[in-house]
Order: C-alpha cells, then structure tokens, then sequence
C-alpha cells in the first residue's frame, strides 16, 4: 500500500504507530554507553537543540556544584591536573551499512539482506584512539550529558565488514536497507590550575582555560531498518539519510525488477568517498608520524634548574642510557649533571610559560617517545633536540614566591607526575594528571 511505513512481525496496522517500529538498537552496541537520566542532564544549564542533520552547536556546559569551572579557586596540589570542557558539538546522522532491495509480489515477508559498509566512526578524544585515560572519557560523558544522548565513551567503532540485516517485508517495492547511528563529533578544551593576578595586584590560583585544545568523536547506539522513497520519515532522521541514498526518481528506482539486490549510484557515491577520505585520514598520519624531528638550535635561559618533588629529596634526573627514561633520582646521584635542566626557546602566553626542557648532563631535550605517544602512562625521556611539539612543555607555576610548578606535555595534552615516590620510580604523562597532588613538582634554581 502506498506511503505505509513496513513494520515487524506483520502487526496489525492500528498498532503501527510512529516511526519508531523502524528501529531496532543493536544490544552488542550498547557496551561501554553511558546512561543518561532526566536528573543527570538537568544539571546543565543549557539544552542543546539539534537544528538538522549536521547542526553545529557552541557548547559550554553549566556543571553541577562539584565540577571545576574557569575562574574557581584551586591550589597547588592542582597544578598538576586537567579537566575538560567542550568548546562545540556537531550531531550528523550517518548511514553506517546500507543496500538497495527490491521486493516483488510475491516476495514479502522475512529476509536477510547483506549490506556493503557506507563509513566507519571510530571514538576518539584528541591523539587517544583507544579512550585509556580519564581526561577523554569525562569528555566524551560531557558531551552524551550535554545533548541528551547515550554515546560511546569507551573505545568501539562501527563495523568495517559487509553485515546483514534481518526483516520483515510487508509490502512490494524499492527499500533501503540500512544500519545507522548518529555521528558526534566537536572541539574540547581544558582547564588547568595557574597563577592569576587578581584586581588588586595580589595573586592567587585559579581554574583557567589551558592552550591546549583538540577534536573528539563518537556515536549513539546503532540502528537498523528499511525505508521506501515513499515512506513519510521525520526529517534529520537516520531512516530520512538511508532514503537519501535511494535514488528516489531515478531509473532504478521506479524500474520493475526481480527480487533481490538494486544498484544505488548514491550509496556507491558515498562509499566511495568515505573510503577517499579515510585513506587520505591514513596518508596524513602516517607522513605525520613518520617524519623526522629536525635538530634544533636553543636558546636557553642561563637559570639551571632541579626539578624536585616538594618537601622531598628525589628529583628528575635524565637517563644514563639512551633508551631509558627520566626517573625519580636523589640529586647527584651521579656527577654527570643529570638532574639539572634549563628552559628553552621559552614564551608566555596568558601567564603559561611554554618551554623545551634541556638536560645539561646529556645534551638532549625531554619528550614523549612518539611511538607511545597515544598511551596513558608513557614514560618521559629525552633525546636529540629538534621542532617537536613533544619536546615541548606548558609550565603552570604557584603564586609568586612558591617554586611549586605543574608540566603538561604539548602535543599530547597530558599532565606529568608518577605512579609512587621511590627511587627510580619513572616520569609519565597522565591524561587528566594525578588526581591525589603527586604532578606538582618544585623548580628550584641550583
């Protein structure tokens, strides 16, 4: 029958009610959501209204009374740490598998179409594509929190392999056949603890946003249906995107056919370019990593350095071996000046210095090894000197008067500190830094 919508299980039509009856949520995609009452979303401010199918949204999030928020007070034992907040948010329905289905007279009934992969979405939060660290995963639940949406805030992604759809064909005619979600994608930034003074010349300590910023994306639970050109479907819908790809009008789609699979030019066209931009995603990444840092001339402040954990005598001390890490060391442990260190080709932005940090005892700069980059808890080191965001540093320091300092690493975003104070104990980067005060370090001149 012409404009109705097919359903499961050859209900009655008075019970068809809605489009819902198009949907099914797949269960081996519920894993890793993050449940969303009424209650939750009612402790932001705003309402973030989806104004189409790819709608843009500037998004600052009103958290509730335990959330940091710019400009709180904070104290020493936070400069070491980081907490998210998202800058905008982007929610575009996307059509994930999809094929055109012809069904004849007397083909109605239950099928198992296979479907031919559209895109994959895969979750991410900055350089972190396996979502390890708690700074990506408060993000990600920021984000589900300030739409209303159950998204992914665990590491998963859309299947990248031809998967089958089982339904119940009521009716003869053209259909889609689809597997769909809703695609959310955007910008966050951070908040991190840093001196400020304030209207009347004094300092103090204050939650501020951080230099460092980044793009996230995720998805909602995945979706499954069929879809004919003359099906009334709500608009910015997924079911209205698979109807997109029909071909609606065209030769194939009022053409008689025998059961059975139909050729969408459409869906080819959108398969083919999502397949374009994600090798070119690939070729992007990989040139980026692979390229070599170039060596670097400094210029270093005369200020010599031991960077210390405060109260305490163990400080950062360079490795001795090329391949090892920055560790937890009592000061001249060795004579070779490997606990001292000097800023570099330093600058000041918004009272954050941003700086290269060289070693005097080997000649080589901090960083992330770029192959673990990515990772939570990857250890610090140094090597040869170069243009490198990671051997670059923000520094937020203490009031005037206090040596105390937090280290977060540029191009990854995380703050350093260690897992326990022993001698030896390795140098890591952590997402959202240490929660309990051990990233705040003294830089103490020598």
């Amino acid at each position: 029958m012409t404009g109705r919508v097919p359903t499961r299980g050859g209900m009655a039509p008075d019970q068809r009610k809605g489009m819902m009856s198009h949907l099914r949520s797949s269960d081996r995609w519920a894993r890793g959501l993050i449940a969303l009452t009424t209650a939750a979303a009612s402790t932001f401010a705003a309402t973030i209204a989806v104004a189409g199918p790819a709608a843009a949204h500037s998004a600052t999030p009103a958290a509730d009374a335990s959330a940091v928020q710019a400009g709180q007070s904070c104290t020493a034992a936070d400069l070491g740490k980081r907490h998210p907040f998202i800058k905008s948010t982007e929610v575009a329905p996307t059509i994930t598998h999809f094929k055109g289905w012809y069904v004849t007279q007397g083909s109605t009934g239950y099928q198992n179409v296979t479907t031919s992969t559209q895109t994959t979405i895969a979750v991410s939060v900055g350089l972190n594509g396996e979502i390890k660290g708690d700074f990506a995963v408060e993000a990600l639940g920021t984000v589900g929190a300030m739409l209303g949406l159950n998204v992914q805030v665990n590491y998963s992604s859309t299947s990248s392999e031809s998967t089958s759809v089982s339904w119940n064909f009521n009716d003869p005619g053209y259909y889609g056949v689809y597997k769909g979600t809703k695609k959310v994608t955007g910008t966050y930034g951070s908040l991190n603890c840093n001196r400020v003074q304030q209207g009347d010349g004094s300092w103090g300590l204050k939650w501020i946003e951080g230099p460092d910023s980044g793009s996230y994306t995720t998805y909602t639970t995945l979706e499954e249906g069929a879809v004919r050109c003359e099906d009334k479907v709500p608009a910015n819908s997924i079911m209205r995107k698979a109807q997109a790809l029909l071909d609606c009008g065209s030769a194939t789609a009022t053409a008689k056919h025998p059961a059975g699979p139909v050729p969408s030019a459409k869906a080819d066209q959108a398969r083919h370019e999502a397949e374009k931009a994600t090798k070119a995603e690939k070729s992007v990444k990989a040139t980026g990593s692979a390229a070599p840092a170039t060596r670097a001339a400094l210029n270093c402040q005369p200020d010599v350095y031991r960077i210390h954990v405060p109260g305490k005598p163990l400080n950062w001390s360079a490795p001795v071996l090329g391949n090892d890490g920055i560790r937890l060391r009592e000061s001249n442990w060795t004579s070779a000046h490997l606990d001292n260190w000097r800023l570099c080709n330093v600058t000041e932005r918004n009272g954050v210095i941003e700086a290269s940090l060289w070693n005097w005892g080997n000649g080589g700069c901090a960083t992330i090894p770029a192959n673990i980059a990515n990772q939570e808890q990857a250890y610090l080191t140094t090597t040869t000197c170069g243009e490198d965001d990671l051997q670059r540093f923000y520094i937020y320091r203490d009031v005037p008067g206090s040596s105390k300092v937090g280290v977060q690493n540029k191009q990854t975003g995380s703050m350093l500190g260690h897992d326990r104070y022993a001698d030896g104990e390795l140098i890591r980067q952590y997402s959202s830094g240490r929660q309990d005060g051990t990233g705040t370090y003294d830089l103490v001149k020598v």
